[in-house]
């Protein structure tokens, strides 16, 4: 057997580009009790019983203590009109939630208006995954609007066209 052709992180990231994912923010309260937003779209559904999901966080993060400590957190599902919001919770702006409309979630974690679909998560368990830590969520609540998501795919936005079923 021959070794596989070596490739790069570049390459790597644009072959996993071909892949369309959903655009989530992900959100807490950090232990000062001060809202914490990230995009992620790493984010994969586990298991229905019990309902568990899943979410990478880089440990490269600036705030990667406040999420990995968290007991609580929440997946706002992006709706196709929310490029914004991806774009302001993906930067690194000190305080991302100055002027977005929030409501309280389970224990006043901010939940994202506007989305697609929310839920609400308590920490099951914390993976290591090279760069990233693997942060697996119970889902607790959830709350689903009909509203077409945010995908990602080949480095830019898009959305859904069509369903093909």
């Amino acid at each position: 057997m021959t070794d596989p052709t070596p490739f790069n992180s570049l390459e790597l990231r644009r072959a996993l580009g071909a892949f369309a994912t959903g655009i989530t923010v992900i959100s807490i309260l950090d232990a000062a009790g001060k809202p914490q937003g990230i995009t992620v779209n790493s984010f994969n559904s586990v298991s229905l019983e019990p309902p568990l999901i899943l979410w990478s966080l880089a440990l490269s993060n600036p705030n990667f203590e406040a999420f990995q400590t968290a007991k609580r957190f929440a997946v706002n599902i992006l709706a196709e009109d929310q490029m914004a919001i991806s774009n302001r919770f993906a930067s690194l702006l000190d305080n991302k939630f100055v002027g977005i409309e929030t409501r309280a979630g389970l224990e006043n974690v901010p939940l994202l208006d506007g989305c697609a679909a929310i839920l609400e998560c308590l920490t099951e368990t914390l993976y290591p995954g090279g760069d990233h830590l693997i942060i697996l969520g119970r889902v607790e609540r959830l709350h689903r609007h009909s509203r077409p998501p945010l995908i990602y795919h080949d480095g830019n936005y898009a959305a859904v066209g069509r369903s093909l079923s």
